[in-house]
């Protein structure tokens, strides 16, 4: 029981995913916030608007991103410890608003949670 999933906050919400939480610091474009069914947007655990800025979605740039994220993240272990204490009951699905499903930031936070 419990653990992490990461989905795009457009599909639709499911009884599978449990807590949802949104790990973006801006509100995707386009979202209601009526129809995200969110739990929680947790900006401050998302990657600084200059990290963002920097990585613009650009693949040549994720894995310098994932590592500059991840020294981000070393600094949130309350966040960190808290979503890691909700996982242990239920399923905490991580949503974001980016097109690429294997390079965003709420890839590289799972793995960070899980590890």
């Amino acid at each position: 029981m419990g653990g992490f999933k990461i989905k795009r906050i457009y599909e639709l919400p499911s009884g599978e995913d449990g807590y949802r939480v949104l790990v973006d610091r801006l509100w995707p474009r386009g979202q209601r916030k009526d129809e995200a069914k969110l739990d929680e947007w947790d900006k401050d655990i998302a990657p600084s608007p200059a990290l963002r800025k920097w990585f613009n979605h650009q693949p040549e740039r994720f894995e310098a991103f994932a590592a500059k994220y991840r020294t981000e993240l070393a600094s949130k272990a309350t966040d960190i410890d808290r979503l890691r204490g909700l996982a242990k009951t239920q399923t905490v699905t991580l949503l974001y608003g980016a097109k690429d499903e294997n390079m965003n930031q709420a890839v590289v936070l799972k793995q960070v949670l899980e590890s």
